[in-house]
């Protein structure tokens, strides 16, 4: 089948064996500034190093917060991409321009499928493409939204937490849910250190997708109320060092990961 013209493809393969979840704080008021830089100008130069740029969002609840994630085949491909990138004319040409934007960019977690098959399924996501000086709509918000939640838990417990995870919420999730991905600390060493990553965090996050911030509460409230969830969440409390984190997320114009995906 031949895809339209002003469509751009992905690999259909499941997505990177090695992930950064990454977390800018930037200026006020300059967020959609560096979203017209980085979908305009920075994802197809990355992208050519052989990383994937998976999604990038606006965070809903912190208006000066910049949220996306990209993937790479190992460590070592991490490396040699990231050193292809930013020593090369696509991040020369922008990064004066995209660091102006920001006030720190070293919120980074290093991450991996939490089990076999947990990473995103990337098959026949597209992003429209952008032809010549053609910015991508700012304004065009997708209609879904997506939660990611991040699960702080002591060395040694991820295992059983992560098996909990993935056999017992299984059954609970609700018709308004869609779990699109769940990572675990990857405890390989940082393999770019000009970059900075999180290295003394253990985690397990889960990625999920919903129609509407409407759909997302319904889920919520359907947790609360089931028993079963209720005997997870108390089993996995003694192992949590800190509350969870959720960052609820609206996908850029030119995000693969989405309510779609």
């Amino acid at each position: 089948m031949n895809l339209p013209q002003n469509v751009a493809t992905k690999p259909s393969a499941l997505a990177s064996p090695v992930v950064e979840l990454r977390q800018y704080t930037l200026k006020p008021g300059r967020r959609d500034t560096l979203i017209d830089i980085f979908d305009g100008r920075l994802i197809e130069g990355q992208e050519d190093t052989g990383m994937t740029i998976i999604g990038q969002f606006r965070d809903l609840d912190r208006p000066d917060m910049f949220v996306w994630m990209r993937g790479f085949d190992s460590m070592d491909a991490r490396k040699n991409a990231l050193a292809a990138f930013y020593g090369g004319p696509v991040w020369a040409a922008h990064r004066d321009a995209a660091n102006a934007t920001m006030i720190d960019s070293d919120d980074v977690l290093l991450l991996k499928p939490a089990w076999p098959g947990a990473g995103f399924d990337l098959a026949g996501a597209q992003r429209p493409s952008l032809a010549g000086d053609e910015k991508p709509i700012l304004n065009r918000l997708l209609t879904g939204i997506v939660v990611i939640e991040i699960h702080h838990l002591q060395p040694g417990t991820e295992a059983d937490f992560t098996t909990r995870f993935e056999i017992e919420t299984a059954c609970l999730m609700t018709a308004d849910a869609r779990l699109l991905a769940a990572f675990v600390t990857e405890p390989a060493e940082n393999s770019f250190p000009r970059l900075p990553v999180r290295a003394d965090e253990n985690v397990f996050i889960s990625v999920m997708g919903f129609a509407s911030t409407e759909a997302h509460a319904r889920h919520k409230a359907a947790l609360a109320a089931s028993p079963a969830w209720q005997d997870f969440w108390r089993a996995a409390q003694p192992g949590r060092t800190k509350p969870t984190e959720t960052l609820r997320l609206s996908p850029t114009s030119q995000s693969l990961v989405g309510i779609y995906s």
